[in-house]
């Protein structure tokens, strides 16, 4: 199989290398449209409800009377249903229905069984919202990122499953043979998450291993979820669309499969603490990997640059390029953290402390979300062919998520810098640590309410899109219906 350098569709001169006539893009987009609307609006709810329940766990830790008489309310089950809504609900339907476009789009091909994908996704919803109830319920099964009951993860993963056997077989029946770069990355997440899923959960639930072994294999999974799935599905995002909108063709095909081995062979290794209770060569093997990924940030920042011709102010020429610009920027800084947390010295200093959740969040919200929200600004109205109701919300959108971003991740970094140094000090009683860093999460609340608020301003956006294309069709077919039945009066 051959790769080309653009991600884009390819030009005149590439007809020679399809295997039959492509099929049209609009008829392509028709084949997706019920499937990626309901992930789309399903992921815009799911962010929502991810949002208030950050919300709610960001002010409890500065306000522990907040809301603090329900049980479902506490903070260890508020906040595994929001990270869990945040990571399932709306990272994972996105980036199922960005990848599914892209298959189709690049493929040149229609959406492969698009009723039964809708079913895939109708089924992973239910199995979510039986997770998340299950979650506010008790029933956690206490691993980070894995914390949904088994029944409700099965039903979810079973969806999933729907959804990929369909995308596969779209990818196998394309009509242009040449692979592009952002295929690699779909091909390999697709697969990625079922394999990594499958072990944790043979290994975590059904067939249950011992001891320190359980915490290894979910630093494990949840190394893989974060880093290489949401990595793979981004960047091939990234790779598509930057060249696309931008009208240029993809710097270097090289820096990009570079990116992808980097990420497939390395990616995974890491997420194990160095004061992990495990024998020694793990956690160093996890530091190793996590430096090693600065090669991954590297040729992603060369790449990009080189595509924009060093003129990155081509970024804030619409929309699409400001969410995914800004996902580009929050991946290196977000890498850069990873690689300088891996060093013992540093580690010393920010591990157990809010630093590590500020990276966190610049991984899964600042680098994925707002490449997605960049993808779907651009998929949904070729889908529709109707524009969002308001442009203004769209700035909005952008200029209050960047900023909500920012307000949680530079406090919890600066935070858990200064909670780290304090916390060499064995003279310093832990209350007084505690108590020092409060004004680093209300700061921090302040932009969990600001991301809430983006959040909202999507899904009001979106909706109201859908609500004005099914609207408009609603009133053509009655107007196609009524235009048949002859007045009576006409009659002779």
């Amino acid at each position: 199989m051959s790769v080309i350098s653009s991600p884009s569709q390819p030009g005149p001169a590439d007809t020679g290398a399809t295997a039959s006539a492509p099929t049209a893009p609009t008829a392509i987009d028709v084949s997706c449209r019920l499937p990626l609307v309901v992930l789309f609006l399903s992921a815009a709810v799911w962010l929502v409800i991810a949002s208030a329940f950050g919300l709610i766990a960001s002010i409890r830790f500065h306000a522990p009377a907040f809301l603090a008489e329900p049980a479902w309310l506490t903070y260890g089950r508020v906040h595994a249903a929001g990270v869990n809504s945040m990571l399932y609900g709306f990272c994972m339907q996105a980036g199922l229905g960005v990848a599914l476009w892209l298959l189709a789009r690049l493929g040149r091909t229609t959406l492969a069984l698009p009723g039964l994908v809708t079913t895939g996704a109708l089924c992973w919803n239910l199995g979510l919202a039986a997770g998340i109830g299950g979650i506010l319920a008790g029933g956690s099964t206490g691993f980070e990122n894995l914390e949904m009951p088994p029944y409700a993860a099965r039903l979810a993963f079973l969806g999933y499953l729907m959804i990929v056997v369909w995308a596969m077989l779209t990818f196998h029946q394309r009509r242009e043979r040449q692979l592009f770069v952002s295929q690699w990355f779909i091909f390999a997440a697709l697969f990625w998450f079922p394999w990594v899923y499958s072990t944790a959960d043979l290994l975590l639930s059904a067939f249950r291993v011992r001891g320190m072994a359980q915490a290894v294999i979910a630093w494990w999974y949840a190394d893989n979820l974060l880093v290489v799935w949401l990595g793979l599905v981004g960047l091939a995002a990234v790779f598509y669309f930057v060249p696309k909108l931008t009208g240029r063709e993809l710097h270097s095909r090289y820096l990009a499969l570079l990116t992808f081995w980097m990420l497939i062979l390395f990616g995974s290794w890491g997420g194990i603490p160095a004061s992990a209770p495990a024998p020694a060569w793990m956690p160093v093997s996890s530091a190793v990997a996590t430096g090693l990924g600065v090669i991954t940030i590297i040729a992603v920042a060369l790449n990009v640059h080189g595509t924009l011709g060093g003129q990155c102010s081509k970024l804030l020429a619409q929309p699409s390029l400001r969410f995914i610009g800004f996902g580009v920027i929050a991946f290196i800084v977000g890498g850069l953290m990873s690689a300088a947390g891996a060093l013992s010295e540093v580690s010393r200093v920010t591990e157990f402390t809010w630093f590590t959740v500020a990276k966190g969040l610049l991984n899964s919200y600042g680098f994925f979300a707002m490449v997605m929200f960049g993808a779907m600004y651009y998929i949904v109205p070729q889908l529709t062919g109707t524009e969002f109701p308001s442009a203004k919300l769209v700035r909005a959108h952008f200029w209050i998520a960047a900023a909500g971003v920012l307000l949680v991740v530079v406090p919890l970094a600066a935070g858990g810098i200064v909670q780290g140094f304090r916390l060499q000090h064995a003279n310093l009683p832990f209350n007084d640590i505690a108590h020092g860093t409060l004004p680093f999460l209300r700061a921090s609340t302040t932009g969990d309410l600001l991301i809430a608020l983006g959040n909202l301003l999507f899904l009001v956006n979106l909706a109201g899109l859908m609500v004005r294309y099914y609207r408009a069709r609603a009133v053509s077919a009655w107007a196609a219906a009524t235009a048949e039945i002859e007045p009576a009066e006409a009659r002779p």
